[in-house]
């Protein structure tokens, strides 16, 4: 075998712009693993990257393998590599794993090279298609609520609920003894001075009662935004000691990954809904996941 197939966006566009190719086998470099792929999230930074709302920071991006995440086997490592052996199951995500950084191709291949300081080890017996579910979200809503603090005791908002991050929030913030309330699309706005802790991954016009919600000393923190990045709010509420801040996955590190990774499986957080296509199909996938067709997550399978 000389090469393997992989999906390539070419240019920037609808989710037809997705096309099945090649690409060649390459000799691994120092520092690196390369795992055959069991299961690959789709989240919706890959459409926002297919569109081109997102611009990929290389100055000739295409071609270009999309794909924040991948699951998968290790089949080859290079002579330098001590800390991964072939036969182990890992996982890995951002880090220049395709997204806007782009320094590697991405997720969506049968085959993936990356640095072996970049992946966290998984359990043999562990279904990669479960795990892949909870994958990057998994590690956004930990480390966002890492931003937070210690919520056991507290009430917390979590916006965004049926997507992703939002929901295995739901699922840590409980499992670590915090009071949650989910904020849906049709749900009324909190109270004001009536929560410790508000996790959100909306942002726009919904801010200004979010930050209104929190109690005096209370923390506020953005994952993501995705009801638009210009917001208002009043800032007298800054005056009683009311923290805001965000979490940004790009910020990612190998050892972040694994502590998170290892509380993900210490918690044995639930993988929400899952709707499995296959790799080839990737873009049936991303047509679906813009037209909110599916509860949960897309998993594409090779």
């Amino acid at each position: 075998m000389t090469s393997f197939r992989v999906i390539l966006l070419q240019r920037f566009g609808g989710p037809d712009v997705l096309t099945i190719g090649d690409r060649p086998f390459q000799a691994l470099a120092a520092g690196e693993v390369r795992m055959r792929s069991l299961a690959s999230a789709v989240n919706h930074s890959d459409l926002h990257v297919r569109s081109g709302d997102w611009k990929i920071r290389k100055a000739s991006p295409f071609p270009y393998v999309p794909g924040l995440e991948v699951v998968g086997d290790v089949v080859e490592v290079a002579p330098d590599v001590t800390t991964v052996q072939v036969g182990d199951r890992v996982w890995t995500t951002m880090q220049g794993l395709g997204g806007v950084r782009a320094e590697r191709d991405g997720g969506y291949a049968v085959f993936v090279t990356v640095r072996a300081v970049a992946v966290a080890p998984l359990p043999r017996d562990l279904d990669p298609v479960r795990f892949a579910a909870i994958g990057l979200a998994g590690v956004t809503a930990i480390e966002s609520l890492r931003r937070i603090g210690d919520v056991a005791g507290k009430t917390l908002v979590v916006t965004g609920t049926t997507g992703g991050v939002g929901g295995i929030a739901v699922a840590i913030a409980r499992a670590h003894g915090a009071t949650v309330i989910a904020q849906t699309r049709s749900s009324g706005p909190p109270a004001a001075a009536s929560v410790d802790a508000v996790l959100d991954g909306v942002a726009g016009p919904a801010i200004s009662s979010l930050v209104g919600a929190l109690r005096p000393g209370g923390s506020y923190c953005l994952y993501g935004a995705a009801a638009g990045g210009e917001v208002c709010f009043d800032a007298w509420n800054l005056l009683d000691r009311r923290v805001l801040t965000g979490y940004s996955s790009e910020d990612l590190t190998g050892d972040a990954l694994r502590a998170a990774t290892s509380e993900l499986l210490t918690l044995s957080v639930p993988a929400p809904p899952t709707t499995v296509v296959p790799l080839a199909e990737a873009s049936r996938a991303h047509a679906m996941l813009e037209r909110r067709e599916v509860h949960g997550r897309i998993v594409l399978v090779p």
